[in-house]
């Protein structure tokens, strides 16, 4: 008979293992998820595994579904360091969307490139304001951060809903619920001739080795990550931990916005109620299998886009819902969490 025994001190090895243990019993549940929905296992993991890197074009997209994933677990990853609770990066998401969606449609055919730079910074702005919201909240009335973001997530959706029904509906579209297709001018610059990978994968990219500057070669770093866990001890040593939490809510805000300006300046071109994809919410899942850490986080990305990915490919080609990507990733948080334990406990075999 087996049981669970306290270590003595958490694993460091099982720190790292635990994610690679949830990603094989999620394949192993996938397999199991196919064969009872009358699908080929083989063919069905397939196309959650192999098609999304089995051409340079493949790998493009692949990119480009990493790329808000990675921004926004990038600064999830600050505020959870920090020991804030920010669920609604979505809604941040949406919010720098719409902000850099209203900026680019100031464009017109004579407006310059610099266009492109403003759009992005737009988008960063919205997200900081609606994570900003938050931040007030729980800093001058102590209002759970969690409630809070993830309500605020609502709201987004509402006012991109006014916004692309009502005052920014492009008059020529058809009465279809979207603003008109922003001037090329606004486009974020493609990394590959034939791939729609933009720009945005080297900010991502980017942003990943600035956090880990951030986080464990500087002094500020440090400060965050006390200020929020440990506000006595952060008192004591001079942090603020009101700083870290604004900090943390600021950088995040900024990154969700962030993807949210680059996915509407790049792939969709345009504002619509379909804006709101669920990155947000699957970021938290990208951060956590990432362990917080920025390489993790690029692995987790990518393979969080894999699930994307594959789950409209299952949808073309094995006719099963789409909902199966949403299925695929929360077996992955669910098995990470159970594979969690073993940091913690290590397995005995009892006798008798």
């Amino acid at each position: 008979m087996l049981r669970l025994e306290p270590r003595p001190a958490p694993s460091r090895a099982w720190t790292w293992a635990s994610p690679l243990l949830a990603l094989v019993i999620t394949v192993l549940i996938g397999t199991l998820l196919f064969v009872a929905l009358g699908k080929d296992p083989v063919r069905g993991l397939q196309v959650f595994f192999w098609e999304p890197i089995k051409s340079p074009y493949a790998l493009g997209e692949l990119g480009l579904k990493a790329t808000p994933l990675l921004l926004i677990a990038l600064g999830l990853a600050v505020c959870f360091r920090s020991n804030v609770w920010n669920i609604g990066a979505e809604g941040q998401y949406i919010i720098g969307a719409v902000f850099a969606g209203g900026v680019a449609l100031m464009a017109t055919k004579e407006t310059g490139r610099w266009i492109m730079v403003a759009v992005l910074l737009a988008g960063m702005a919205g997200g900081m304001l609606w994570a900003a919201i938050a931040a007030f909240l729980r800093d001058r009335f102590n209002a759970g951060e969690i409630l809070v973001t993830l309500m605020l997530v609502y709201v987004a959706v509402q006012v991109l809903g006014y916004l692309v029904y009502g005052p920014w509906k492009d008059p020529a579209g058809y009465n279809f619920p979207q603003t008109r297709t922003f001037e090329a001018v606004t486009q974020i610059p493609k990394l590959m001739k034939g791939s729609r990978v933009n720009l945005g994968l080297v900010l991502a990219l980017g942003g990943a080795a600035l956090l880990w500057i951030f986080l464990f070669r500087t002094r500020a770093g440090f400060a965050q990550q006390v200020g929020g866990l440990a506000p006595a001890a952060a008192r004591y040593a001079g942090f603020s931990s009101r700083r870290a939490l604004w900090t943390a809510l600021l950088v995040s805000g900024a990154t969700a916005g962030l993807a949210g300006a680059l996915e509407v300046a790049g792939p969709i071109g345009q504002l619509t109620p379909y804006v709101p994809a669920g990155y947000g919410f699957a970021a938290i899942i990208v951060a956590f299998v990432g362990r917080l850490h920025p390489l993790g986080m690029v692995l987790s990305a990518i393979l969080m886009s894999m699930f994307y990915i594959g789950g409209e490919l299952a949808q073309s080609r094995l006719g099963l819902p789409k909902s199966l990507t949403g299925v695929f990733q929360g077996l992955l948080l669910f098995t990470l969490l159970a594979s969690d334990t073993l940091i913690n406990y290590r397995v005995r075999a009892k006798a008798g």
